[in-house]
């Protein structure tokens, strides 16, 4: 018998089995794809920041010809959510200043120290509502207290309702907001390498709250 044709004859008998096993199965890890939890309800409760899933990102204008990112992590807080009478709604964050990142490694250890944010000295900043305005479906104007480098003032973010889920890990309503804004950093004693570095800065919190208890 030819090497040919005892290969020929060894690749047929090595095909019977899968031929008559028919397709195989697919994979345990092939599953379908899994679908984003249905949206429900925001309920009237307590809720905490879900830090994982917050951030507090800021933009300043570098020499007026770009716009630059930074972003805070780690932040901490709770909302007092009605639904119902939103205006009675408040809410507390804080947001620890050593979590600034940006693209720069030199700026980021820059923006820590006491020519700037001086984290050191003043390691949390802090916002505290006093009032919310509702002004539609799901938008408002918080009004509050802003702390920043020691120095408190007021301020009024834009507040946008982004949903409402359960989170299917730990089965608690989960709600989403997201609050728009400006300052003038040099209202709050930051005020280096202005105006080269814009006294302008805007804010953009996406905040994820967790139903208490």
């Amino acid at each position: 018998m030819s090497d040919k044709l005892s290969n020929l004859l060894l690749a047929a008998a090595l095909a019977v089995p899968v031929l008559l096993a028919g397709p195989a199965a697919a994979p345990a890890f092939a599953q379908a794809p899994m679908a984003a939890p249905p949206q429900v309800a925001p309920e009237a409760a307590a809720y905490a920041v879900d830090p994982n899933h917050t951030q507090a990102l800021f933009n300043v204008s570098h020499f007026g010809v770009s716009n630059y990112w930074g972003v805070f992590s780690g932040v901490s807080g709770t909302l007092d959510l009605d639904p119902k009478a939103p205006e009675k709604s408040a809410v507390s964050v804080s947001i620890p200043v050593k979590s600034v990142a940006t693209t720069s490694e030199k700026l980021t250890g820059e923006l820590t120290s006491a020519e700037w944010l001086d984290a050191g000295k003043y390691p949390e900043m802090t916002f505290r509502s006093t009032k919310l305005i509702p002004t539609g479906e799901g938008t408002g104007a918080m009004e509050g207290e802003f702390t920043l480098h020691g120095v408190t003032r007021p301020v009024t973010l834009k507040v946008k309702f982004t949903g409402a889920a359960v989170n299917p890990m730990t089965k608690k309503v989960n709600v989403g907001f997201e609050a728009t804004g400006t300052l003038k950093r040099s209202e709050f004693g930051v005020d280096k390498f202005v105006p080269l570095v814009s006294d302008e800065v805007s804010i953009v919190i996406t905040a994820a709250f967790e139903k208490k208890g």
